[in-house]
């Protein structure tokens, strides 16, 4: 809890930065609004990974370079979430209205979340233009950026062509890795390893190859929650049925389901009316989807751990208690 109280802590002062910037170009009411709320999980696991790959207790620059580094994850996220929320037209993000849905925002929102993107740039030259990492850093965002975009154009039109046969599994496995897993596992750990000079291509290349894989089991476990989860628990109201998504349920749903039930997906899936949406679960629950689940989640945190276990540490790279660390954040998760 402490550390989430300092990591917290760290955004006040850090934004201030960017106050007389942003205020000679209009209202930064977007910087603070888009980043609070959520539970900060990547930007503290930049200052984690970090703490764990230092050679030494970490110096008070050491502690601010890390906390930045996770803020401007959480800026990244704060930009993508914005123009995610606009182009699925989603009414509430965190329990409040989602950014562009604000009084007097609408479409301004998407020149607010190029600004969020824009500040991270601006930061990472305040901060750390005098690193020896410096240019891997703004490529790693860059390359980060990229990728979350692949996947949000694949996610898009896969959902609005509305089309079942197009939603395999190849699909979906290219979604998840780029949209979600590359930003959310892989670059606060690659952020914290360039930064404590752990470069090693190899290193990296291991420490990739097992986030991206924790990372699709992430996805998979939301797509789960949202259509067998509580939303008292979660916190949400499921919407991936109504909104045509490309999900693991609806791939699993494709391969064991007789004609007539493909049929009825075709029907149903990505229209709107709770008619419809009961009409797929049903068809999930009559495929034993919920139970397919549980045995694929026992199964894939094994081979995970398996992979983790299998690490050479010795290579230079990311050390195996960062990479359990953030499996054992995430497995058998209810939210």
């Amino acid at each position: 809890m402490a550390a989430l109280e300092t990591f917290a802590a760290t955004r006040s002062e850090l934004f201030a930065e960017l106050q007389e910037d942003l205020e000679q170009r209009g209202n930064p009411s977007c910087l603070t609004a888009t980043t609070e709320g959520g539970k900060l999980n990547r930007g503290i696991t930049v200052v984690k990974s970090g703490y764990a790959l230092l050679p030494n207790p970490p110096t008070p620059q050491e502690h601010a370079h890390l906390r930045i580094l996770g803020w401007l994850v959480e800026l990244f996220q704060a930009a993508y979430l914005v123009w995610d929320d606009i182009m699925d037209g989603s009414e509430y993000r965190r329990g409040r209205p989602c950014w562009y849905k604000g009084e007097g925002v609408g479409l301004t929102a998407i020149n607010d979340a190029c600004m969020l993107k824009s500040c991270i740039f601006m930061l990472l030259r305040r901060h750390f233009r005098g690193h020896p990492e410096y240019a891997a850093l703004v490529e790693l965002f860059h390359e980060a950026a990229f990728r979350t975009e692949l996947g949000q154009l694949c996610d898009t039109t896969t959902a609005a062509s509305g089309q079942i046969q197009d939603m395999t599994a190849e699909r979906y496995e290219f979604i998840a890795r780029n949209k979600t897993a590359f930003y959310s596992f892989y670059l606060p750990v690659a952020l914290a390893m360039l930064y404590c000079g752990r470069t090693s291509e190899e290193g990296l290349g291991q420490a990739k190859s097992v986030l991206l894989d924790i990372g699709v089991y992430f996805q998979i476990q939301d797509d789960f929650l949202d259509v067998f989860g509580d939303p008292a628990v979660t916190g949400k109201v499921g919407t991936d049925i109504q909104d045509s998504k490309c999900t693991w349920l609806v791939v699993q749903a494709r391969g064991l389901s007789d004609v007539h039930q493909q049929q009825a997906l075709r029907e149903s899936y990505g229209q709107k009316g709770m008619d419809h949406e009961r009409r797929v679960k049903g068809i999930f629950s009559e495929l034993g989807i919920d139970a397919l689940y549980t045995d694929f989640e026992k199964r894939r945190l094994g081979e995970l751990q398996a992979q983790i276990d299998a690490l050479d540490e010795s290579r230079g790279g990311v050390k195996k208690a960062v990479l359990n660390m953030i499996l054992d954040s995430i497995q058998q998760r209810d939210k």
